[in-house]
């Protein structure tokens, strides 16, 4: 296992199944984890509780800009460093794009692609006088190829991806580190009975036979803030079973 131990990270949106998943494999790895959350405060709560006395919870509105970095100076000054962030707060409603509305739309970019630039740009001048840092964003396969009534947030995924790179080659002389990893089907809870339809062709087409989990999305986000990916930067990670690797036809 990869150690982290005297590092600390910021996991937006952790009190989510993905979230969560990503700081219970950092917390792992060694590293203390802030956990932000928007409106569910308990599960954030009860997900440091368990992470133990080198987690705490903290709570921030990240549609406002002052929030964003309101978060990222409260996460440094509680273990009095940042070593990594990784921006996985995010919504994926369902809109064709007929009926979408330029609200809807920003609703989404917003959530999905402000929030991380905010808390990137907020990240980077603590990293920055510390010497270097990593920003993982999590972004989609969704980037790369769309579904229906995705149209807002296969665009904010691919923007996503975009930002990274910039942030990569405008922030990569401070030694700040800034990449995505591009998730597929995730499993949660419920998800093969509310979907059940989906689940199975997902299983009969991805190659390597299942869905991902949390846990997968997690192990990458560590990796790409270790040592190990020192030289890693502005690069895509798709966490996906191998389903970007089928030809289209």
């Amino acid at each position: 296992m990869i150690d982290l131990r005297g590092a600390t990270v910021l996991v937006t949106g952790a009190s989510g199944g993905v979230g969560a998943g990503i700081a219970r494999r950092f917390a792992k790895a060694g590293a203390a984890v802030v956990a932000h959350y928007h409106r569910n405060r308990a599960a954030a709560e009860a997900l440091a509780a368990d992470l133990g006395v080198r987690a705490v919870a903290i709570g921030a509105d990240l549609a406002v800009e002052a929030e964003c970095a309101r978060l990222v100076a409260e996460a440094a000054g509680w273990a009095g460093r940042l070593d990594a962030v990784v921006n996985n707060a995010g919504i994926q409603p369902d809109l064709a794009l007929a009926d979408m509305t330029a609200a809807d739309w920003r609703s989404v970019v917003d959530t999905n692609v402000t929030s991380a630039f905010a808390c990137t740009q907020a990240a980077a001048k603590i990293m920055a006088r510390a010497g270097g840092g990593s920003v993982t964003h999590i972004a989609s396969i969704q980037a790369h190829a769309p579904a229906e009534g995705h149209a807002h947030y296969s665009a904010s995924k691919a923007a996503l991806v975009m930002h990274a790179r910039a942030a990569a080659l405008e922030y990569g002389r401070a030694g700040i580190r800034v990449n995505t990893v591009s998730p597929g089907l995730i499993d949660r809870p419920g998800l093969a009975d509310e979907w059940p339809e989906g689940v199975e062709r997902w299983r009969e087409t991805v190659p390597l036979g299942r869905l991902g989990t949390a846990a997968d999305v997690g192990d990458v986000c560590v990796f790409l803030a270790s040592p190990l990916a020192s030289f890693v930067s502005g690069q895509d990670i798709a966490v996906d079973g191998g389903m970007t690797a089928r030809p289209p036809w």
